[in-house]
């Protein structure tokens, strides 16, 4: 029954990002998640993570089976599947694309809810968007989008940039658009205008001035304090009880479980009211335990529920 969830699931891919719309059975148990971050040049880097859970020892079996035949058999037939799509949106679009860099990976993550068999494809798609001081996302899927049920399309655009439009709207805005299935794009959707917001010089001169002049005065402040007082060590936050622990860390698991299944690690340290090494000591227990993983983002941690 695996082996057929994964020719469903590379027939789902191809009708997917063939970027033609369909319908096709849902099975729920996996579910896709599609992340497209756009760049200002235009390109796009294309993240596609499958999940399926693995119940029996069957499933596990033909999960390690394709994992062996992960970059002999189904990434060159991904690489292939992606290089058409570009050449036929250069096509609708006239403008040229092409298809680079892929990778794959696969790997089996543990966690109290079960077992899971994840892939991941990558690869970065050239010309995806025309850059500008405007940027018009969506021209490249000239057949539409189709998404089945559990299934999530996630699309990041650069920073400095805002949207103008969305069409159709996403189900909800948090580092990035985020549309969920079951639901089918018309031809050209999901249709996204950017706008890159320009600050004139007059403001940004007198902006940094005033930075300056902030950060100045309080170096002055507090070379006086430290002078005349003393610099004086922050008191360590007092140790919790396992007792406290252990509600720490449900209340983290609820706190994700309400927002999407992920938070950053400083948003969570902020709803705790907690200092940060008490967080910080939680997530690492869950870590541990592979009931969250953690995603570096820039100077950041994404905690995201397994």
């Amino acid at each position: 029954m695996l082996a057929l969830r994964y020719n469903i699931f590379a027939v789902a891919l191809v009708i997917l990002l063939s970027l033609s719309a369909g319908a096709l059975a849902a099975d729920p148990s996996y579910s896709v998640t599609y992340t497209i971050d756009i760049h200002e040049d235009g390109s796009a880097l294309w993240h596609v993570e499958y999940r399926t859970m693995l119940v029996t020892d069957e499933d596990k079996t033909a999960f390690d089976a394709y994992s062996q035949n992960l970059h002999t058999v189904w990434l060159p037939q991904f690489e292939d599947l992606m290089k058409r799509s570009a050449a036929q949106a250069t096509i609708a679009t006239s403008r040229p694309m092409d298809a680079t860099g892929f990778s794959a990976d696969a790997a089996v993550q543990t966690s109290p809810t079960g077992s899971y068999g994840v892939v991941f494809y990558s690869f970065t798609w050239k010309g995806f968007a025309k850059p500008g001081s405007v940027m018009n996302i969506g021209d490249t899927f000239v057949g539409g989008l189709y998404l089945e049920k559990d299934n999530t399309l996630i699309v990041r655009y650069p920073i400095g940039y805002t949207v103008i439009t969305a069409e159709p709207a996403p189900d909800q805005v948090r580092d990035g658009l985020i549309w969920y299935g079951q639901r089918s794009f018309g031809a050209g959707e999901p249709r996204i205008v950017l706008e890159k917001q320009s600050i004139p010089y007059m403001s940004l001169a007198i902006g940094l001035g005033i930075i300056i002049v902030v950060i100045v005065s309080f170096g002055i402040y507090l070379m006086r304090h430290r002078r005349k007082t003393g610099s004086a060590p922050e008191e360590p936050a007092s140790p919790l009880s396992e007792s406290e622990i252990k509600t720490l860390e449900e209340r983290i698991v609820q706190l994700l479980a309400s927002h999407g299944g992920e938070l950053y690690q400083s948003e969570i340290t902020k709803m705790t009211g907690l200092p940060k090494s008490t967080v910080s000591a939680a997530l690492n227990a869950l870590h541990e335990r592979g009931a969250v993983l953690k995603v570096k983002k820039g100077r950041e941690n994404l905690i995201r529920l397994v």
